[in-house]
């Protein structure tokens, strides 16, 4: 059953697999690599794909099915950052619609966006100004790429992009399975202020061919909580803030983030909120959206039993 949920969506996370075969995460994942013992598979983070999926790229109707909960938690979050009368660049992913399907409600903003589901989503919004990009239409993912798209966007200049991708390291940034998309994204960093990543935990950790945005460009990342047992996504996030990004962490309703996070925002997917400390400032980040603090040096933690314990966790994670 695990094999034919592959090969029908090209990619399947691990909780979508125990909930369709009914036994707990810990089993699927046992069966998942005996199956990729068996060249059958290929164990990605939170999940598995078809065999040679470095390569390959997933298209929209399987993406969209991954994740979702913790898709929609990242976007309310995401949705937080923007603020009235902005002009914001959004990317292609099914992770930056949900963002803008909330993006709305924001009066005065500006999207310039080569993805058509961004713009079908804010297409009924009249107090939002979208701009298309030019470019060739990739079916796989509803974007426009190409010279036309990267041409287009030739002498802009807006306060945010945001990005989403296929894989996310401290080592590398953000990458993408397909060249041309990879070019584009490349091209909508270049035009804007600040760059904020949209990843779930999924990604982190999962390195794809084509790099788009270095770790030293990226200004913010914003996940969500990875399960208990997933120390590769946790020490991930930690070597990013090492790095200078400044992550918040989202949980969808019922989640492990949903569980005694502080400062939690109500919302409608319960979003929780917890931002990872940086070891220091690495550069200046002109404003800070409501909601989201700054993150603060581990020094600046204080002495006091709380701080002191947050420390250690953090460490630990």
């Amino acid at each position: 059953m695990i094999l034919e949920m592959v090969r029908a969506n090209g990619a399947v996370s691990l909780r979508e697999l125990a909930r369709v075969v009914q036994t707990s995460e810990v089993t699927v994942r046992r069966d998942v690599r005996a199956l990729e013992a068996e060249g059958l598979l290929d164990r990605r983070h939170g999940g598995a794909v078809l065999p040679g999926g470095f390569t390959r790229e997933s298209g929209f109707p399987q993406k969209s099915h991954l994740a979702t909960a913790e898709k929609t938690a990242i976007a309310d979050l995401a949705a937080g950052l923007v603020g009235e009368g902005e002009a914001i660049v959004v990317g292609a992913g099914t992770t930056t619609q949900e963002l803008a399907r909330r993006l709305a409600r924001v009066p005065g903003l500006t999207v310039v966006t080569n993805s058509l589901l961004v713009a079908q989503a804010l297409a009924h919004a009249n107090r939002v100004e979208v701009v298309m990009t030019g470019g060739t239409l990739r079916g796989s993912n509803y974007a426009l790429v190409g010279s036309g798209a990267e041409q287009s966007l030739q002498g802009l200049r807006v306060s945010k992009a945001f990005l989403s991708g296929s894989g996310l390291t401290a080592e590398r940034g953000l990458s993408t399975s397909n060249m041309l998309s990879a070019s584009v994204d490349r091209a909508l960093v270049q035009a804007a202020a600040e760059v904020v990543v949209l990843a779930d935990h999924t990604k982190l950790g999962t390195d794809t061919m084509f790099q788009t945005v270095p770790t030293e460009l990226i200004t913010r990342l914003v996940t969500d909580e990875p399960p208990g047992h997933d120390d590769r996504a946790g020490t991930e996030l930690q070597a990013l803030a090492d790095q200078g990004v400044q992550i918040a962490v989202a949980g969808a309703s019922g989640g492990a983030a949903g569980q005694g996070s502080p400062g939690g925002d109500a919302g409608p997917a319960r979003q929780q909120r917890r931002d990872v400390p940086l070891p220091g400032p690495r550069r200046q980040v002109p404003g800070t959206a409501p909601g989201l603090r700054p993150a603060a040096s581990l020094g600046d933690q204080g002495t006091g039993p709380e701080q002191r314990a947050r420390v250690a966790d953090l460490r630990r994670r």
